[in-house]
C-alpha cells in the first residue's frame, strides 16, 4: 500500500507528539528517527510533510521539515513574522524592566515587535498616552486597547492579518482574553489534543499555533514572569535600543557605550527628554547584568 503524503504546520508539540494542522484536519504525529540522528528538532510553527499512518485515527509520521524563515530561541518557535507583546496598563501595572528585556530579546532575533497595552478601561486617558509616547519615540508601533470592553481589538486584528504573530506577555495582562477575541468565530480542530492530554492539564506550558485563516496565524505562548538572559555582549547592547541609533557617532569618543563616558550624545538626549529616562535606566541595568555575567566566565 502506497503511503499518502500530506503537508501541514505543527501547531503544538508535547511529549514527543506533534500535532499537524493540514487542509484535511489535525493529525497526531511522531518524528522519524532521522531527525534525532541529524539533530533536527521539529518546532511549533514548522511547515512539515507527513505520511499518513491511520486515516481514521488521524495519525502519522513527520517525514520532512521545510526550510525555516527564522527560529526564535524564546519562545522556541519557527517561521515568525512579528510579535504582539501584551502588557496591562493596570492590574498588574507595567513591569518596564521586563517589557524592555523582551524588546531587547526580539531585537536580538530581528523580529518586529508591536506593543499592545491592554486594560485601557482601568486608567485615565493621559496615562495610556504617556506609555504610547515613550515607545513610539523608540520606533515601535503601539496599540492601546481593552479586551474587556472590546475597544481597539479591530486595530489589533488588522496588524495581524496575513502574518504569523507570536502573542506574548506576562501572566495576568489579558493575553488569553485578547487571543480569544482575535479568533472569535474560528473553529479549531483541537479534539485530538484535548483527548490525548486528558483535559489539557499541560497546555499552559506550551506554545500553540492558532490557524486564523490560510495566511494568518497566531502563536500563543505561556505567560512569562522573568527573562534572565541578556542575549548580546555588553559592548553591542546599545545597538539593540533603536532610539540610540540617531546618536551613534555623535559622542566625543568612538565606540562610546553611553554609560560613564563624558560628552555622550545619548546621555545628553536623555537629559533633554529625547530618550526616555526609564529606557536609559534599563539599558544601564542590562549593561551591568551582562558585565557581571562576563566577569563570572573568568
Amino acid at each position: 500500500m502506497k503511503e499518502e503524503k500530506m503537508q501541514g504546520r505543527i501547531i503544538k508539540g508535547i511529549a514527543g507528539f506533534y500535532y499537524v494542522q493540514t487542509k484535511d484536519g489535525l493529525y497526531e504525529c511522531k518524528a522519524k528517527g532521522i531527525f534525532r540522528k541529524e539533530k533536527r528538532k521539529p518546532l511549533v510553527g514548522d511547515w512539515v510533510e507527513i505520511e499518513i499512518l491511520n486515516e481514521t485515527e488521524m495519525t502519522g509520521n513527520l517525514t520532512d521539515i521545510k526550510k525555516r524563515k527564522n527560529t526564535l530561541i524564546r519562545p522556541e518557535v519557527a517561521n515568525v513574522d512579528q510579535t504582539l507583546l501584551i502588557f496591562a496598563l493596570e492590574s498588574p501595572k507595567p513591569n518596564i524592566a521586563l517589557l524592555d528585556r523582551f524588546l531587547l530579546m526580539m531585537e536580538s532575533q530581528q523580529v518586529k515587535t508591536i506593543i499592545c497595552f491592554n486594560k485601557e478601561d482601568l486608567v485615565e486617558a493621559g496615562e495610556a498616552g504617556s506609555w504610547r509616547d515613550i515607545y513610539q519615540a523608540c520606533g515601535y508601533q503601539v496599540l492601546i486597547c481593552s479586551a474587556k470592553q472590546k475597544v481597539g481589538v479591530e486595530e489589533v486584528r488588522r496588524v495581524l492579518q496575513g502574518k504569523t504573530t507570536v502573542i506574548a506577555g506576562p501572566s495576568g495582562v489579558g493575553k488569553s482574553s485578547m487571543t480569544n477575541l482575535l479568533q472569535e468565530g474560528i473553529q479549531m480542530e483541537t479534539g485530538i489534543i484535548s483527548k490525548k492530554l486528558k483535559k489539557g492539564k499541560h497546555t499552559t506550558r506550551h506554545s500553540q499555533v492558532i490557524w486564523v485563516d490560510d495566511t494568518t496565524f497566531l502563536i500563543d505562548t505561556p505567560g512569562f514572569t522573568s527573562l534572565d538572559t541578556i542575549p548580546v555582549e555588553k559592548e553591542e547592547l546599545r545597538f539593540y535600543f533603536p532610539e540610540f541609533t540617531p546618536y551613534e557617532g555623535k559622542c566625543r569618543f568612538n565606540g562610546c557605550i553611553h554609560v560613564n563616558e563624558p560628552d555622550c550624545a545619548v546621555k545628553d538626549a536623555v537629559g533633554k527628554g529625547a530618550i526616555a529616562q526609564s529606557r536609559y535606566e534599563n539599558y544601564k541595568l542590562f549593561f551591568e547584568e551582562r558585565k557581571e555575567k562576563e566577569k563570572r566566565r573568568y
